[in-house]
């Protein structure tokens, strides 16, 4: 997916789990066929899961990213009754990889990448008390640090300049163009930052039957824009449940126009930079767009 991807072979994630933790020696390991893009993920029997960052790093940057994921894990378990992963262990480098890595809980269920929730009001019930538990988490002071979504939205124009001159072939780009423009100068108005998943896209919302039943990649829980979970709507719900998800939530119209231009933005990137290696992300990029100009279209 990356130009400069980690290759992380099975055989190496049995050998540093033998040699690092030798108390799951006995545990098969088994390599899971995820969507995700930030990770390799592999099991470790039944309960936990091993995950190996795919893109370079340096090697203390790396672990200090790893344990504000951990952190930010600690923080968030326990505080909705969705379930979300627990820290369990942090790995060294070792013989055939050269970076720390992850152990966390494993949550067992079905991303909604492959179960499509969008139709179930139900499940925007869900969606939207998860973010609300979210938001209740106290930032204790902390705001926004400045990195990825979640800040000024101005602030990401290099980087859809670079989506909308690789999108030619595969989306109306005038026309994002002229939403983009409209979407990029919102205020942010009197909201402070509050907690934040940051990332609620299909591949991280674990469901069943339509309902909600787990979060994961839970390493992003952090103060920001309030409108930033707001993605989740575009990202995963047809318009009868966004409403029900929007009136849940009690949005006003420039939050949520922001959680919009939010989605947009994540959307862009996503259309065109997997288009070759990650087909399920290009798709749900696409989708959110659309959803996005048919709601724009109707207003």
């Amino acid at each position: 997916m990356h130009a400069d991807q980690l290759t992380v072979a099975l055989e190496t994630v049995r050998g540093l789990v033998d040699e690092q933790f030798p108390r799951w020696r006995g545990l098969p390991v088994t390599g899971v066929a995820s969507r995700g893009t930030v990770n390799a993920i592999f099991r470790i029997g039944d309960r936990l899961a091993a995950r190996f960052p795919l893109r370079p790093g340096e090697v203390g940057s790396v672990r200090r990213w790893l344990e504000s994921e951990a952190e930010a894990a600690r923080e968030l378990a326990g505080r909705t009754r969705f379930r979300t992963p627990e820290p369990v262990a942090l790995g060294e480098p070792g013989t055939g990889y050269p970076l720390p890595w992850s152990v966390q809980t494993w949550l067992p269920g079905v991303v909604a990448a492959e179960e499509d929730p969008g139709e179930s009001v139900a499940f925007a019930y869900d969606l939207a008390e998860f973010i609300r538990g979210v938001r209740a988490v106290d930032t204790r002071g902390r705001t926004f640090n400045g990195k990825g979504r979640g800040g000024d939205l101005r602030s990401h124009d290099a980087w859809m300049e670079i989506c909308f001159g690789n999108s030619g072939r595969l989306l109306d780009v005038p026309r994002l163009r002229r939403e983009w423009n409209a979407l990029r100068n919102l205020p942010r108005g009197t909201a402070g930052d509050r907690m934040t998943h940051g990332d609620l896209i299909p591949g991280n919302v674990l469901v069943s039957d339509g309902r909600l039943t787990g979060i994961i990649d839970v390493g992003g829980l952090g103060p920001a824009d309030p409108a930033l979970d707001l993605v989740g709507a575009w990202h995963l719900l047809e318009p009868g449940p966004r409403q029900a998800f929007r009136d849940v939530l009690g949005c006003d119209d420039l939050e949520w126009q922001r959680g919009k231009a939010w989605a947009f933005e994540q959307a862009m990137g996503a259309a065109w930079y997997y288009v070759e290696s990650n087909p399920a992300m290009t798709e749900m990029g696409q989708r959110t767009l659309a959803r996005i100009l048919a709601d724009t279209s109707s207003t």
